[in-house]
């Protein structure tokens, strides 16, 4: 049985290369909270360069509004992908996910709500 760190970081590398395939680069850092039946997956430095440029050419809603749709779009072709991903290593299913990307810091947030909370071994202190 994993400790909630371990399951925590595979999120992570999960996370890291599902932004690598479908994006083309991975995220600065990605850090993963299991929260009782909740997995808060925060990811910083998503922006790519076309993105950033996207955005910066065009009215600042008008930019972010795009940006988020494309986004969202994204991970609503890749949903199953990512819940399988979340099942797989949590061992629990995925009733629902929720995502938001800020253009002005870059950083992108995907919340997965889990049908219960993973069970995992407490970690051994030294």
């Amino acid at each position: 049985m994993k400790t909630q760190g371990e399951i925590e970081a595979e999120i992570c590398q999960g996370l890291r290369q599902f932004e690598q395939d479908y994006m083309g680069r991975g995220p600065a850092d990605v850090r993963a909270h299991l929260i009782g039946d909740l997995l808060v997956v925060r990811l910083l430095g998503v922006l790519t360069a076309a993105e950033q440029q996207l955005v910066a050419s065009l009215p600042e809603a008008k930019g972010r509004e795009l940006l988020k749709q494309v986004r969202t779009q994204l991970i609503e072709t890749a949903r199953q992908k990512l819940e399988e991903m979340v099942q797989q290593v949590t061992d629990v299913k995925v009733t629902s996910l929720h995502h938001d990307i800020s253009t002005k810091t870059g950083e992108e947030v995907v919340l997965f709500t889990l049908a219960k909370p993973p069970s995992f071994r407490e970690k051994k202190s030294k």
